[in-house]
């Protein structure tokens, strides 16, 4: 597998921003004390900044919570070392004043900005996958056209433009733009992520799947001469011994009712998407006490959608859970928990300070490696 991940020194430890609500001390129960706004999730970031953490993943929702890319820019002066993951639904905005917005807000964070691109359907919409993702990869031509030349030309089946760029669209980050996260498992996604992306962002599951995912994406991505960095969304919980950690999973399922569980993950824009099958499958597939392999746990699946489940244990466990997924080549980790600003704070005092950590690297073949056999998509040109 030819990735470069394995040659990284270390693993981008990313926190989570709860902006479009979810962070609770029950799943599945609502709490005044841990509602989405600016003063709680704002809290949790900065928190995150102090601690350490080298990135913080602000998310992307219609039906609840704060808008992203409004609260990145308010929160962005406030901090001082950490990276923001600012999560973009492809599609929602013009792209060349998308391609403005992120080139201010980059020059706010002096290049600390990063993007997570979403290709889910707009509210209201229904397109296929492959247009979702068409239409993505038309925005993310578009975009780095804005931020690289002086000039946008590019025809698509969702954008004609031909236009001069200005001044002020062109990002802090004079390498390309900010790097594009991603996660996507259908084949237009992944052929989305091997032309244009640098870092591929994957839910849990087993290792062995992980691996699978791994090596489908470098194979891909090859095509394009290109490598892709890999990454992973997990929750986590520990705990100094083991049986306080499975305890605590436990408890955070202890007032879930498992028809509400189920409105709360089939509400989501997401909610019929291959990877939310993959996160059920892998539910499925799990033994009584919602555990799949040692220390990967389920049961948070049950009452959100996406990433469905924890690396669960004492310090030592969590520790050699997260090696043995950087010795698969991963390098970039996006935790979470449950209340966020608790657990954000555990997994700083237990397990932050014995891991080497990094902001990831910007790829040198970042734009794609066009020849006369290479199959092109709406905008590429030769």
């Amino acid at each position: 597998m030819n990735i470069r991940s394995k040659d990284i020194d270390g693993a981008e430890v990313s926190w989570f921003a709860p902006i479009c609500n979810g962070d609770d001390d029950f799943m599945g129960h609502r709490s005044m004390q841990h509602k989405s706004n600016w003063e709680n999730a704002s809290n949790i970031l900065l928190t995150a900044d102090k601690l350490g953490y080298r990135n913080i993943l602000c998310p992307s929702s219609y039906q609840v919570g704060q808008d992203t890319m409004t609260f990145a820019s308010a929160v962005a002066p406030l901090t001082k070392q950490i990276n923001l993951l600012a999560a973009i639904r492809c599609g929602e905005v013009h792209p060349p004043m998308l391609g403005r917005a992120i080139a201010t807000l980059d020059h706010i964070l002096k290049g600390r900005l990063t993007i997570n691109i979403i290709s889910s359907n707009l509210p209201g919409t229904d397109l296929s996958s492959a247009d979702r993702y068409l239409r993505s990869q038309e925005v993310i031509e578009i975009l780095k056209q804005g931020w690289t030349q002086d000039h946008i030309d590019f025809k698509g089946q969702f954008y004609n433009l031909k236009l001069d760029t200005t001044d002020p669209v062109k990002p802090y980050q004079q390498n390309g733009g900010p790097l594009l996260y991603f996660g996507g498992y259908s084949p237009p996604g992944v052929d989305l992520c091997a032309r244009h992306c640098d870092v591929y962002l994957m839910w849990p599951e087993t290792e062995d799947k992980i691996q699978g995912l791994m090596n489908n994406m470098s194979a891909k991505a090859a095509t394009y001469g290109r490598t892709v960095d890999f990454g992973l969304r997990v929750h986590v919980i520990v705990r100094e011994t083991e049986s306080e950690a499975r305890a605590y999973a436990d408890h955070l399922m202890s007032k879930l009712d498992a028809e509400h569980g189920k409105e709360i993950r089939e509400r989501a824009l997401d909610a019929k998407s291959y990877g939310v099958a993959r996160q059920a499958d892998m539910r499925n597939q799990s033994d009584n006490e919602g555990y799949v392999e040692p220390h990967l746990w389920t049961g948070i699946g049950r009452a959100r959608s996406g990433c469905g489940a924890a690396i669960v244990g004492n310090p030592d466990q969590v520790l050699n859970k997260i090696k043995r997924y950087m010795e698969l080549g991963i390098r970039a980790f996006i935790f979470s928990g449950y209340p966020h600003l608790d657990e954000c704070n555990l997994f700083a005092k237990y397990v932050l300070p014995k891991i080497k950590t990094i902001s990831m690297p910007v790829v040198q073949n970042r734009i794609p490696l066009i020849t006369p056999d290479t199959p092109l998509g709406n905008g590429l040109r030769r």
